[in-house]
């Protein structure tokens, strides 16, 4: 089950001193030095693991805003979630059935940092269900007993979340004279903070409408507590957007974000 916000980094990890690691390989240099030295410890003498490179929350979410800051220095903070395991002291792997890789997967970075994915053999629905009501991106079902494919195959279905909310819009976005999407607000107490730009789910016609709406509320000034850097035309936050969105960031921010319409009574 993937988490609601991560980056998704398949590694080849290969049992190599940290301190002999080329800063260009992709598991290396500053940023995924945290990452070589977990892959060090792994129980094998060469292992190429499928995973990603997240950082946990106290939920057990994660953020992708929250490891895009991380990533921008030397973080200790994140770790790889890893969930397959394609090819162990010189075998290739990817033939086994894919509880017997697992199996496999979780032996050799019991002793590590490196956390293992877990699978679930219980109703999808339900898992689905829980997922999102949990706040997580979807989740991902797999044949037990699937063979490793490269790319997309019908041996795995991932499902996501949609989550739904109503948002105040603050201003809209031109490209050239073309509409480009909505910018949205979240109301924090007397504040009006930046929610996420939206620019999918709008037609021709939509798009008029809505830009026929926000002529009156046409304001100099941002309405947001806290200027964003965003260019746009900014409007008295008074109508409201149904918004369709996988997840939010740690700040409100929605990810994904798909226009639904205008809240008629607002």
């Amino acid at each position: 089950m993937r988490s609601n916000s991560t980056a998704t980094v398949f590694k080849s990890i290969s049992r190599m001193p940290p301190s002999r690691c080329s800063p260009g390989a992709a598991t290396t240099g500053p940023i995924f030095r945290k990452i070589a030295a977990d892959a060090w410890h792994i129980n094998a003498g060469s292992a190429i693991i499928d995973g990603e490179v997240v950082v946990p929350s106290a939920d057990g979410t994660t953020d992708f805003s929250i490891l895009q800051n991380e990533l921008k220095g030397r973080s200790k903070k994140i770790v790889m979630v890893a969930f397959d395991l394609l090819y162990l002291n010189g075998y290739d792997l990817r033939k086994l059935p894919l509880f017997e890789r697992k199996a496999l997967l979780r032996k050799i970075i019991s002793e590590t940092d490196i956390q293992f994915s877990e699978s679930f053999e219980v109703d999808g629905r339900e898992m689905y269900l829980h997922a999102c009501k949990t706040g997580l991106e979807g989740v991902v079902s797999k044949i037990r007993d699937s063979h490793y494919i490269s790319g997309r195959g019908n041996n795995r279905v991932k499902k996501t979340c949609a989550q739904r909310e109503t948002l105040p819009i603050a201003g809209f976005a031109l490209d050239g004279n073309k509409f480009d999407g909505i910018y949205l607000g979240r109301q924090k107490g007397k504040s009006l903070v930046y929610a996420g730009k939206v620019d999918h789910g709008f037609d021709t016609a939509s798009a008029k409408d809505l830009q026929t709406r926000l002529k009156p509320l046409i304001r100099k000034t941002q309405p947001y507590a806290k200027k964003i850097a965003h260019r746009g035309i900014w409007v008295e936050p008074s109508l409201l957007a149904e918004i369709e969105y996988r997840a939010k960031s740690a700040e409100g921010k929605v990810r994904h974000p798909f226009f639904k319409g205008i809240r008629e009574d607002s």
